[in-house]
């Protein structure tokens, strides 16, 4: 068996295409900018429905339902934040 740097560049590029990533598949940030877009429109959501429920146009249990939704997305906003930073911390922690 020979073992040429011309076979390695070879092989090399014949197993790249596999490697390579799926066009339509998306990454960890795709998937942040989604949840922040959520996190957004849900926000916004809610300010809508605040100031329809001081103008008289939207009634009482659909405020208390938006401000719930609400308290759940920025606690879960701040979960996620906590975990990271923890994450991070202990990746410093780890001797090098």
């Amino acid at each position: 068996m020979e073992l040429s740097s011309l076979n390695a560049v070879q092989n090399y590029a014949a197993s790249r295409p596999a490697t390579a990533p799926k066009a339509g598949a998306g990454g960890i940030g795709d998937a942040a900018m989604g949840i922040a877009r959520d996190f957004a429109a849900t926000l916004r959501e809610t300010e809508t429905t605040a100031m329809a429920a001081m103008s008289g146009g939207a009634d009482p249990h659909s405020l208390v339902h938006a401000l719930a939704q609400t308290e759940l997305a920025v606690e879960t906003a701040i979960t996620v934040r906590d975990k990271v930073v923890e994450a991070y911390q202990e990746i410093l922690r780890m001797p090098v």
